[in-house]
């Protein structure tokens, strides 16, 4: 067998078993960020031709992978949502009109689990692109602050901090209604 042959034959097996493990977190996550699961699944598709494209021949996996596809994937969701900034607008305006006004909280009040979270992740959409990250890491991904750490590339005090402060605008942003 012709060693350039199997040394791609490798590679294609890799990248598969790289997919099958990520493909579905990282779905997941770009969708949130993007709020659609079609453009969630061109920006996933990104990031697995750019780790195909740098993948050196001989490579393994390691544990810094999973930061890795998590970094990219949110650099490539914060692209597709700027470069539709536009839409974003119209989001942001539609999630301000959908807050019920009629009851004290103003988020809870006859609204099911479904429609609570749905409010929720509008109103995330209202917080700043990092602390989004981190909120969708820590709270719909289950990451630790040490994994948040190593995808971010920030400290875990600073995702911490993040996190305690993107919480509190989230909960401000709810029971007002208004941008955090």
């Amino acid at each position: 067998m012709d060693t350039a042959k199997s040394g791609s034959s490798e590679r294609v097996i890799q990248m598969e078993a790289i997919v099958a493990e990520h493909e579905t977190a990282l779905l997941r996550y770009a969708t949130r960020i993007v709020n659609n699961p079609v453009t969630a699944q061109d920006v996933v598709q990104n990031v697995f031709v750019k780790l195909f494209q740098n993948w050196r021949e001989g490579t393994h996996p390691s544990d810094k992978l999973k930061g890795w596809l998590y970094r990219v994937t949110h650099n490539e969701a914060v692209d597709q949502v700027r470069r539709e900034s536009r839409l974003h607008v119209l989001h942001e305006k539609q999630a301000a009109e959908d807050v019920p006004g009629d009851c004290q909280d103003g988020v809870t009040c006859g609204s099911t689990e479904d429609e609570r979270r749905q409010m929720v992740l509008a109103h995330l959409k209202k917080l700043h692109p990092r602390e989004q990250q981190v909120v969708l890491l820590r709270l719909e991904e289950g990451l630790s602050y040490t994994e948040i750490s190593r995808i971010t590339g920030r400290s875990e005090g600073n995702v911490g901090n993040i996190l305690h402060h993107a919480v509190r605008r989230l909960a401000r942003s709810m029971k007002t209604g208004k941008t955090p």
